[in-house]
């Protein structure tokens, strides 16, 4: 179902084509990370640490370099020294240097001839630790005598007197917090703890490197970033950037998560001492979940107040994250978007980015921005609760409009916030019949669009039809995306536009997939490059006729005379301007880079309805509704798919996802059997509504919509759950355990 803000005639724009890659994924024969096989090739292997901090003494792999078909080891030594910042805590987080700071933190690694004697080998290379005191939950890790992961860790906006774990410090906001408080008629404050959550992508991360003795290689990977990989993977190597190619492979899921490395270097640099033998290297799921990035997790205070009419006066926000043993936990973005969803003015947000003993986190769909509205939301519902107030109707009064000036500063151009909050209203799902012990919940969320560093070209077959090259994988369904936008822009049919995932060898810098910019950068750039193309393809129709390239205009997939003062000649067809371009000055094609500044953001409204069993403390969902602006949809099907797989997403981080670490600090379910990620039986059909408020950065209109969809969800279900059971439960995930504990009264 879409609601359309603005209507404009589009002939491809909208429609719902098969995705030209379709094929080759139901068929097996699309190849993934894992798939590439290449002769002589030999196989990785990781040691990696058992304990959550331990100073590594020694490390003797005598006896695997023994062994038979063991071809390379490597340690922190063989890679270079003297990195520093970001560079350098990639380095240290691909391959320990003097401590192991979490469990599952790389040590070494062997290549050998087969994949089980590498495993083989790994287990005889000894590693002597000296167990150091180990801090995992963020709380405790900023407390006075907590163990210090890392000294000189902080940068210059901590301030003096914290803990050393405490590594950067935001405070921002505007207004008169005090004066807005004493406006209000009620004021809640809760505290909130989130637990990390992994991406749970089905495709392990995997690789093939290769690095020939002139010091140039290949990588082969899954990813959504290859111009990332190969800026990261040279520089943990400190090798030059243009020594390395990288390949994308079709990917298996990365929501974040693959944006990052961790093998990838690991693979070169085996190589590198294996005399140049390409080295695969495929993480099992183990390893996956210990030592690639989870989103972090958080302990956020939260204080707002509210008029009797419902009307917010003032918010405070403090939150505290942690992504590991290294600073980058996404607060500052947590801080940003706490409040962006409404109109306050008297607003502040502190944040506190932590580390402790537990792996580098990685981007996770809107990162950062979930956590912040499971707590923001949870107050609002608590105050609308407390006054008598409906949900959705309290939103409306204080939403951000055209105009707002956002809670982090900027105004917002044209938003269609207010259109989904209207939608959600307006849908069967809000007004739907509740029995006992069931609940309804309800909750907005924001994620802010990106655009990036952007290459495209477009070039013309002989035939008429279109090549299209971007940098951008596909995750999501961008090639039919890209495809419908080039087919809008020249007027041709869907099918005779192909669209190809260049390497970094083929295009300039493209940014990742991330950030929600995919189908707003590269769509726009391939826009673009169609109008470079076009403009040719007029111009050779101008000089053919003998009149100004000005006085040639192109619709429908013709170049046309503008009118009858041009003169009267036919339209000549793509097809017919490209069989004759050998002979008309050559190939014609486009090409379009940029950083695009025209980039917005999404907003959305859920509404979950669930049931709470009272004896065992189990939540099902009963409805699921989705409401989001997408600005225009270039491709619904899939503009619906992203919705409903972030409230998927979102309802698992709710309800059953969680890091569980030990009192050894060793994570105890690195493994989909204990790491509880919803399967379809655990879920309703999820209902969608898309809403169209145009981006007037974007030809076509184009917001991003792949992050904002699991901001809502954490929220949703929480207020959910408060109304069918009364128990506000401010931690997360709500397991059947907590919320029992809960309904008995007792504390969770």
């Amino acid at each position: 179902m879409a609601l359309d803000g603005q209507k404009t005639a589009y002939k491809y724009i909208g429609t719902t084509p098969n995705r030209p890659d379709g094929l080759d994924k139901v068929t097996g024969r699309a190849r993934y990370g894992a798939d590439i096989s290449v002769p002589g090739m030999l196989h990785g292997a990781v040691v990696r640490s058992p304990h959550a901090h331990a100073k590594i003494v020694k490390i003797d792999a005598t006896k695997a370099l023994a062994m038979e078909g063991v071809k390379a080891v490597i340690t922190r030594a063989d890679f270079p020294e003297g990195l520093e910042g970001e560079d350098w805590d990639l380095q240290e987080n691909c391959m320990a240097g003097e401590k192991a700071l979490y469990d599952g933190h790389a040590v070494a690694a062997v290549a050998a001839t087969t994949p089980l004697l590498a495993r083989d080998a790994a287990k005889l290379i000894e590693v002597t630790y000296e167990i150091l005191p180990h801090v995992t939950d963020v709380d405790e890790a900023m407390k006075d005598g907590a163990p210090v992961i890392r000294e000189g860790a902080a940068d210059f906006s901590v301030p003096e007197g914290m803990h050393p774990n405490v590594v950067r410090y935001f405070d921002s906001g505007r207004g008169d917090l005090d004066k807005g408080f004493a406006e209000a008629d009620l004021i809640i404050e809760r505290s909130f703890t989130t637990e990390a959550a992994h991406q749970g992508y089905i495709e392990p991360h995997a690789c093939l490197g290769q690095m020939g003795a002139d010091g140039r290689g290949e990588l082969w990977v899954c990813t959504q970033g290859h111009w990332f990989m190969r800026r990261m993977s040279t520089a943990v190597l400190g090798i030059e950037t243009t020594n390395i190619r990288v390949t994308p492979s079709e990917i298996g899921g990365g929501f974040g998560g693959k944006t990052t490395i961790f093998i990838e270097p690991l693979s070169l640099a085996l190589s590198r001492k294996a005399g140049g033998k390409p080295v695969k290297m495929v993480m099992s799921r183990n390893e996956v979940l210990r030592a690639t990035g989870p989103t972090a997790s958080a302990s956020m205070d939260v204080k707002m107040g509210m008029t009797k009419d419902g009307r917010i006066t003032a918010a405070h926000g403090t939150f505290r994250m942690q992504g590991g043993a290294f600073a980058g936990a996404p607060v500052d973005v947590t801080t940003m978007l706490a409040f962006a969803n409404y109109d306050i003015e008297h607003v502040h947000h502190i944040g506190y980015d932590v580390i402790t003993n537990r792996p580098r986190q990685a981007a996770y769909r809107a990162p950062g921005a979930p956590m912040a509205a499971f707590a923001t939301e949870s107050v609002i519902d608590e105050l609308c609760r407390e006054l008598g107030l409906d949900p959705i109707d309290t939103r409306l009064k204080n939403a951000a409009k055209e105009g707002t000036r956002a809670t982090f500063g900027p105004k917002y151009g044209p938003i269609g916030f207010v259109e989904t909050l209207e939608a959600a209203k307006a849908h069967p799902n809000y007004s739907e019949p509740l029995g006992p012990n069931q609940g309804r919940g309800v909750a907005s969320g924001y994620w802010m669009n990106w655009g990036g560093e952007t290459s495209a070209s477009v070039a013309i077959s002989e035939d008429g039809s279109v090549t299209v090259s971007v940098g951008t994988p596909d995750i999501g369904g961008s090639r039919a995306s890209m495809a419908l936008m080039a087919a809008e822009a020249f007027g041709i049919p869907y099918e005779n536009v192909r669209v190809n995932i260049s390497d970094t060898g083929a295009l300039g810098v493209n940014e990742p997939t991330h950030g929600s910019r995919a189908t707003y950068a590269s769509g726009l750039a391939t826009i673009r490059a169609a109008e470079e193309c076009i403009g040719k393809m007029c111009k050779r129709a101008a000089d053919k006729w003998g009149i100004d390239a000005e006085a040639v205009v192109w619709e429908d997939g013709c170049a046309k005379p503008s009118g009858p003062n041009a003169g009267e000649f036919p339209p000549m067809t793509i097809a017919e301007i490209a069989g004759e371009m050998g002979g008309t000055g050559g190939p014609i094609s486009g090409h379009y880079e940029d950083s695009p500044a025209g980039f917005s953001g999404s907003f959305g409204t859920h509404v979950v309805d669930v049931e709470v069993d009272p004896d065992t403390g189990r939540t099902t969902i009963l409805r699921y509704l989705v409401v989001q602006d997408a600005g225009k949809a270039i491709h619904p099907a899939y503009v619906e798919g992203q919705f409903q797989g972030g409230a998927a997403q979102g309802i698992g981080w709710a309800l059953n996802e969680e890091y569980v670490y030990g009192e050894d600090g060793r994570l105890q379910n690195p493994v989909f059997l204990d790491y509880r990620v919803p399967v379809a039986s655990d879920l309703p059909m999820i209902d969608t509504v898309i809403v169209e408020v145009p981006n007037p950065g974007h030809p076509y209109g184009v917001r991003g919509v792949g992050e904002t969809g699991i901001t809502p969800p954490l929220p949703a279900v929480a207020n959910a759950v408060r109304d069918a059971t009364g128990k506000r439960i401010c931690k997360l995930p709500l397991r059947p355990s907590r919320v029992l504990a809960a309904i008995q009264g007792k504390e969770v």
